[in-house]
């Protein structure tokens, strides 16, 4: 199906999430959080603070608009989460309230077997204040070979030496289950035929649900779970997660400001989040 350039630069429909204390508890719910003490603040309604990985839910209503996009048209099938850029703006975070995402095309590339899709999302409160900013590639597999430009390489190799810190972190059997229920309905993630049909022997977990766990690793190990210190975070998606396996997040300490890090899967040691860092407030 035909990739349409003149998309770059087109501004999609700005829409509104409204969300309550029990979405911002259900999407820690989601990526894992509950089973220990420390998690308490982000499940339980008194003092609640909201993830810093929650700021892609926002834009869940807004982004999904470009997959009826005329000059974009392609299996929705064939779609994957390539890469994702988050920074939390604004400190503390709502944890209730309306949002507004702004999303907009901001590149398109030819990775021949394939082409990536980047969506620049700018999310503001009712004051008209960014509180988060996302940059989402989309790949969509068969659609490249338009001659597009290839795009710059993903960078933030993994050093080679030892991390300086690991966290293994579980996965439930029905992540995928509970993860969805935060707005990202795709059928890959629950419907073993449609898992079938995109290539999967079944479903995946969400690439934002393994997102959201390597967040919590790294606010835990490294921000001693103080969500005001957490600025940004960057990843690409390299492979798939099965809901019940277990995340080993590797970190690399660059400065105080930013680490490097990537997760592999625990039961088969493939690596699922690769090209990865976080930036930090001090």
């Amino acid at each position: 199906m035909p990739i349409d350039l003149s998309a770059v630069g087109k501004e999609l429909e700005a829409l509104p999430y409204n969300f309550t204390q029990k979405d911002v508890m259900l999407y820690a719910l989601g990526v894992g959080a509950g089973a220990d003490p420390e998690d308490l603040k982000y499940v339980y309604e008194n003092n609640l603070v909201a993830l810093p990985t929650f700021g892609v839910i926002p834009l869940v209503p807004a982004v999904s608009s470009f997959m009826s996009m005329e000059e974009i048209q392609f299996n929705p099938a064939m779609l994957l989460h390539g890469e994702q850029y988050l920074e939390q703006k604004k400190h503390p975070a709502p944890v209730d309230g309306e949002l507004v995402s702004k999303p907009k095309i901001a590149n398109i590339y030819d990775k021949g077997k394939g082409a990536l899709v980047e969506i620049d999302v700018e999310t503001v409160d009712n004051k008209g204040d960014v509180v988060y900013y996302n940059r989402i590639g989309f790949f969509i597999r068969g659609e490249g070979g338009f001659g597009g430009e290839k795009g710059p390489e993903p960078g933030y190799e993994a050093p080679d030496r030892e991390p300086d810190e690991v966290v293994e972190l579980e996965t439930l059997p029905q992540q995928a289950a509970i993860y969805r229920l935060s707005g990202d309905s795709n059928p890959l993630h629950i419907d073993p035929e449609f898992a079938q049909m995109a290539g999967f022997d079944k479903p995946i977990l969400h690439g934002l649900c393994t997102f959201g766990v390597a967040g919590r690793a790294i606010l835990r190990r490294l921000c001693n779970d103080n969500t005001e210190m957490f600025r940004a975070i960057k990843v690409r998606f390299s492979r798939p997660v099965f809901p019940g396996e277990t995340i080993v997040t590797e970190m690399w300490k660059e400065s105080p400001e930013m680490i490097l890090f990537r997760c592999k899967t625990k039961e088969r040691g493939e690596y699922c989040l690769t090209n990865a860092a976080a930036w930090f407030n001090t």
